[in-house]
């Protein structure tokens, strides 16, 4: 994979922000389900907000990894403030990140329920997440003891190679352009995680939604 920086400009390419048809939702859906990977449909983010909470215990110990998908449709905003779960994104804004780095790792190491998304989806069931610090990836991968994904249907591709378009032609340019104006810094396609199968049955649950949230 090319190295993203700041020398080039991408605009992103608007085929990657097509909702799938029924056809390729079901056999993608197939594949996941065979992968070990639980996987329900929401028609609207509104729904897809109800089914996590439904699968989150009150009282749980909750992370929300950074994402779009999950601000755009309230639902980091429900877990972190409505009190109802232990917020470890607010345990860890209460710390400070110079004096207290290793407190910090060890409380987003290891949480109980790991809530997030991811880039892009492949019909033969396998997932593919991009960072640029990479903090997520080892949650994604085993850190979390359970981790829900939402994502919208646009993010259905057809196979590894183009799940990596997708994130370079498409993911990358948007969070690109997200940290230009929210912090005036260049993001960046450094570590990618693909998950083939899940392991663990019942660890990990994918909704997709059928409209377009996050990049």
């Amino acid at each position: 994979m090319r190295e993203s920086g700041a020398e080039k400009q991408l605009v992103p390419d608007p085929q990657f922000a097509e909702l799938a048809s029924e056809g390729r939702l079901e056999r993608t859906i197939r594949a996941l389900e065979s992968n070990n990977i639980r996987t329900f449909v929401a028609k609207n983010g509104r729904e897809a907000r109800l089914k996590v909470l439904e699968l989150l215990p009150i009282g749980a110990e909750v992370f929300t990894a950074t994402s779009k998908t999950t601000e755009s449709i309230g639902l980091a905003q429900e877990i972190n403030d409505s009190g109802h779960y232990v917020s470890l994104r607010s345990k860890i804004a209460s710390l400070d990140r110079k004096t207290q780095a290793n407190k910090i790792r060890l409380i987003a190491g290891a949480p109980d329920y790991v809530v997030g998304s991811i880039h892009a989806v492949t019909e033969h069931g396998q997932v593919l997440i991009a960072s640029a610090s990479g903090s997520q990836l080892a949650l994604y991968a085993s850190g979390a003891g359970t981790l829900i994904w939402v994502v919208g249907t646009q993010k259905i591709v057809s196979n590894v190679d183009e799940g990596f378009r997708r994130i370079e032609e498409y993911a990358f340019p948007m969070e690109n352009a997200r940290m230009m104006e929210a912090h005036k810094l260049q993001s960046a396609v450094n570590k990618v995680l693909i998950v083939n199968k899940e392991g663990k049955p019942g660890r990990t649950t994918l909704i997709f939604v059928k409209e377009k949230l996050g990049f």
